[in-house]
């Protein structure tokens, strides 16, 4: 059997970990979550519940990766006890990768076109309540919101035929750094603006009133909520590149790590966006609309703002497309390891199968506007609450119980692989916390996301 590929250094392994988490709720769904939800005091306990929620679930996933070297479905089946069947678990894993794909390839195509629309001068001239209708009328255009769906779908599918250290190390450590030049350089810019310092202050020093406004119970759900879906867990995303690593360093010190490195985009993200939304008095709580709406009206008043919007959309380009590659080695290790194809064939497979299954999501704003699923939402609505409301919080309990249970894996097993490698170590005293207050916060998670 050919010995399974690792990556070609640490770096490059928790840039593309990081890479994975990062992607648009780090730059979409963060700020304007905090914006509704009291600014610093929501951004503390979403720390906290990174710390005491999302860095255990996510070594859980790093553990199961590495001990069996296999992606999900192999992983839960070389590791389970004889005759169990968690390994079923596996395949939901699978469909949830590539169900996620089906949406969010789309709307990564829609970064690429804003950052093609400011490079091209199309915003230019363009009034305040017209910026809106340009959203609007690419919507509505199968064509071009097609176009940069495929672009998305061929450029991530061509980067993973190139392997684990040739393509998706090699390419996404060029992106993520990228990635982190640009958000200092557009932070910087945002620090200097008009007002900025109001904005700051909004995001970061904590506020009673903002917080008796929303009322705390709900500021605390919203934190919990963010800190959780911020890390991608629960469907292997992350556990497929735990089968990539060697045994040199601890997991949860890496998924500190990787988690640090996500937090770290989500908050200066929050610093390009309140300080420019406060200078340019525009609420910062106003939803998706933020990304698309408001700030290309805020870059459209700033001076040599087609460059900064341009800057910015490259931004978010690179922060999703590192999902997409991420996402896209689960289901081509999918295909490798379960059925024993070879990774040409699996690209070739997966790449048909999600440019196909995108398209629904493509046709949802327009020809099938008229289509109304769960919850009376489009597809992209209804696909995003299968994966974000149902199979990442049901897959995170399931990693959960799978590692502490004497019907799973065990806690000790779990504990040992964890903490094999130099770095942080778990104590075995964590043992009651994880078998038994980690999975009630994720059952919590899953009840309020139903609900």
């Amino acid at each position: 059997m050919k010995e399974r590929e690792n990556f070609g250094s640490r770096l490059g392994f928790i840039l593309v970990s990081a890479g994975c988490a990062i992607g648009i709720g780090n730059v979409w769904k963060f700020p304007y979550v905090a914006g509704a939800n009291g600014g610093g005091i929501f951004v503390l306990f979403y720390l906290l519940f990174l710390v005491i929620l999302g860095v255990p679930v996510m070594t859980m996933e790093l553990a199961v990766g590495r001990a069996s070297r296999k992606s999900a479905v192999g992983g839960f089946k070389k590791l389970e006890p004889a005759g169990s069947r968690w390994h079923i678990y596996g395949w939901f894993c699978t469909a949830g990768c590539a169900l996620l794909m089906m949406y969010y390839t789309t709307v990564s195509g829609w970064m690429m076109a804003y950052a093609w629309k400011f490079a091209t001068g199309q915003f230019a001239g363009i009034g305040d309540d017209s910026i809106g209708d340009v959203f609007s009328g690419m919507l509505a255009d199968p064509f071009e919101m097609g176009i940069f769906m495929v672009i998305t779908v061929v450029a991530g599918f061509l980067v993973c035929s190139f392997g684990v250290q040739g393509g998706i190390e090699k390419i996404t450590k060029y992106m993520m750094l990228g990635l982190l030049v640009l958000i200092i350089l557009l932070a910087g810019h945002s620090f200097v603006l008009p007002g900025a310092a109001e904005g700051i202050s909004f995001f970061l020093m904590p506020s009673v009133e903002n917080v008796k406004d929303v009322g705390l119970i709900n500021v605390i759900v919203a934190a919990m909520n963010q800190a959780f879906f911020t890390l991608s867990l629960g469907i292997g995303a992350i556990e497929i590149f735990g089968s990539y690593m060697g045994d040199s360093h601890s997991l949860a010190g890496e998924a500190v790590r990787i988690s640090i490195l996500d937090t770290f985009v989500a908050i200066i993200s929050g610093l390009i966006i309140f300080p420019a939304c406060f200078s340019y008095n525009v609420s910062p709580d106003n939803g998706p609309s933020l990304i698309f709406i408001t700030l290309p009206r805020v870059f459209n008043h700033m001076a040599a703002g087609r460059l900064w919007g341009f800057l910015f959309f490259i931004f978010m380009t690179f922060a999703s497309f590192s999902t997409v590659t991420a996402v896209f080695e689960n289901l081509i290790a999918a295909g490798i390891d379960n059925l024993g194809w070879s990774r040409k064939k699996s690209v070739a497979v997966n790449l048909i199968f999600i440019l196909i299954a995108s398209i629904p999501c493509v046709l949802g704003y327009n020809v099938w506007s008229g289509v109304h699923l769960i919850k009376g939402g489009n597809v992209l609505d209804t696909e995003d609450f299968l994966v974000s409301n149902m199979l990442l919080p049901a897959g995170s309990l399931i990693f959960a119980l799978f590692c502490v249970s004497r019907f799973g894996w065990r806690f000790e097993n779990f504990l040992k692989e964890a903490n094999t490698g130099d770095g942080i170590k778990l104590s075995p005293a964590l043992k009651n916390y994880f078998r038994f207050v980690l999975p009630v916060l994720v059952l919590i998670i899953l009840i309020t996301g139903l609900v």
